[in-house]
């Protein structure tokens, strides 16, 4: 039997009390509660956005889950892991302070919020998973070690993996910096230098500072790069170009095995919630205000995260003649990511939509 992908709908611009209340019912009819055991400590998986990130979930939302996950008897928390890129959710300090700023405190959501990687990123697990990449990965260590998992996915495009919902959410949201680097690492941008105005904005934002302005154009040492895209997501000269011929799949496979990391243990104890709403472009860790990219759908709901993530795809595709990947970022094809994952045996492309 395929696995059930639940889905409400939502009329466009639903405000945040409509969105928390669709959550709730379809919590309950999705018997999502059946993953957590009392006393469990549940982590509440979401992105705060980064800084000046106006279409991330909303706090009344994330609220609704805390409240849902301690109706169940569990003990809940907000957890995220430290970016490779600087900007304000670098570190356990200045991630925790932006997520206070974006309203997600104790005070507004009912639950604390945890770094899953420590002060720095670097407190993790290793799990085996016997991979096509990876023997094992690097996993946030109280990722691991949190009982029960939900995640709150908000799909978006990607401009590295077509398609950001609930695997890039597992898998590179729940990987140590380490992890983060290993995914990234086949990917070695460059220069184009015609379009280079020197702006300065990637040697802001490169976390190894391997990138320097010798002269008027940007030059990047390919020997210390790490390969996170961070400088190709801050240009808004298309300036920088990934070199493709690597292996542009490279990313998205990692991803996946990541992601299958981060759930291997957790059969049973975790559920999916992708949240159609406010979908762009790029994700949430563009540093700028966003335009939506389509009109808002509804709210979808699986113990599955890939059939939670391909239904993300062919409602998009229904509703708007082509998917949300292929609306954003077109050269890329986000099944790698639901390909790979499936194969490792992390859940299915099959499924059967629900409507409640």
């Amino acid at each position: 039997m395929p696995p059930k992908v639940y889905f409400i709908p939502l009329p466009d611009n639903a405000s945040p009390a409509a969105q928390a209340a669709a959550l709730a019912k379809l919590f309950a009819a999705s018997n999502a509660a059946l993953a957590l055991a009392k006393n469990d400590f549940t982590l509440i998986k979401f992105s705060v956005g980064e800084k000046n990130n106006d279409t991330h979930l909303a706090p009344a939302l994330v609220k609704a889950a805390v409240d849902l996950v301690a109706a169940a008897k569990a003990t809940p928390f907000l957890g995220e892991t430290a970016t490779l890129y600087k900007g304000e959710r670098m570190n356990a300090v200045k991630h925790l302070l932006h997520a206070e700023r974006h309203g997600f405190s104790i005070a507004a959501t009912g639950a604390p919020f945890i770094m899953l990687d420590g002060l720095l990123g670097n407190s993790e697990l290793d799990v085996e998973i016997n991979g096509e990449l990876f023997a094992s990965v690097k996993i946030a260590r109280e990722a691991v070690v949190a009982d029960s998992l939900i995640t709150l996915n908000h799909p978006t495009g990607h401009m590295a993996t077509g398609l950001g919902a609930c695997i890039k959410n597992l898998g590179m949201g729940l990987a140590s910096r380490m992890g983060k680097m290993r995914q990234h690492s086949s990917m070695k941008p460059a220069v184009i230098a015609e379009k280079c105005v020197a702006c300065r904005k990637c040697l802001e934002w490169c976390p190894v500072d391997c990138i320097s302005m010798p002269g008027k154009i940007a030059q990047i040492d390919a020997t210390r790069c790490i390969g996170c895209g961070e400088c190709l997501t801050v240009c808004r000269f298309e300036a920088i170009k990934y070199d493709w011929g690597a292996d542009p799949a490279y990313l998205q496979k990692a991803m996946a095995e990541y992601a299958y990391g981060s759930v291997k243990a957790k059969a049973g104890k975790a559920f999916h919630f992708n949240i159609m709403v406010n979908m762009t472009k790029d994700c949430d860790c563009i540093s700028r205000k966003q335009d939506k990219l389509i009109p808002d759908l509804g709210i979808l709901a699986s113990a599955d995260p890939v059939a939670v993530d391909a239904a993300t795809l062919d409602l998009t595709a229904r509703a708007h003649a082509a998917n949300l990947a292929v609306l954003s970022h077109p050269r890329h094809d986000p099944y790698i990511q639901l390909r790979h994952a499936a194969k490792v045996g992390m859940g299915s492309l099959e499924y059967e939509l629900v409507r409640c």
